[in-house]
């Protein structure tokens, strides 16, 4: 039999997640970059460049929802980037809490990834403006 988890358990288990974001004694950070997402969000980054770094509000995230059939958690404000600090095309991001420990990773684009963005090419001093950001966690 495969291991499946209840809405309600995967409500608990989104909320612990993005609450971890909120670890230190400011905000978190969202840390978008260039290049081949690491395997694991605890791998260290090899050859990415870092694009933008946006302060996220404290807390990080809203309660976690029922997404039927997953939980779902929306990021709170982001503050925008006025100055991206390099050019390229953004392919992933990171969340560090504000002890700097990375403690989620996704992908970036337009649509269909947990952080939107309106467009994934960043200029050098051009402002980065976050659509959306959302983790989700799967039940069953």
């Amino acid at each position: 039999m495969t291991l499946s988890i209840s809405n309600l358990q995967a409500i608990v288990i989104c909320d612990a997640v993005v609450d971890s974001c909120d670890a230190g004694a400011t905000a978190a950070s969202l840390r978008i970059y260039s290049g081949t997402p690491p395997t694991l969000a605890d791998t260290a980054l090899a050859g990415n460049t870092l694009l933008a770094q946006l302060a996220m509000s404290d807390p990080a995230f809203g309660a976690a929802v029922d997404a039927n059939p997953n939980a779902i958690a929306t990021a709170s404000a982001i503050t925008d980037d006025t100055a991206a600090d390099a050019t390229g095309t953004a392919s992933f991001f990171r969340i560090l809490d504000s002890n700097g420990v990375v403690r989620i990773q996704g992908t970036v684009g337009t649509s269909g990834a947990e952080l939107i963005l309106n467009s994934v090419a960043i200029q050098v001093g051009a402002l980065v403006k976050v659509t959306s950001l959302t983790v989700t966690m799967p039940e069953g």
